[in-house]
């Protein structure tokens, strides 16, 4: 049977994993608030926001997905006659 004291260590240690997450929680708002701002600024300078997120999802793809994504996309279009 644990005695009080291994108890002690684990609260411990417990409670220093949940200030860490609660430590990168704030951390991670403090992010998204300052990626907001970004948005916010290049809206005002006249950018396309919502093509600026576009763009920054597709740099994070390869470019054989995204040529893949692009020939289906094609597809799908001509299909429906829209192209």
């Amino acid at each position: 049977m644990d005695s009080p004291r291994s108890y002690g260590v684990a609260a411990d240690e417990l409670r220093q994993f949940i200030e860490q997450f609660e430590s990168l929680d704030i951390e991670k708002k403090d992010v998204a608030d300052r990626q907001k701002e970004v948005m916010a600024e290049a809206k005002g300078r006249g950018y396309d926001t919502k093509i600026l997120r576009k763009i920054i999802a597709m740099r994070k793809r390869s470019k054989d997905d995204i040529a893949e994504e692009e020939a289906v996309l094609d597809m799908y279009l001509e299909a429906l006659g829209m192209s």
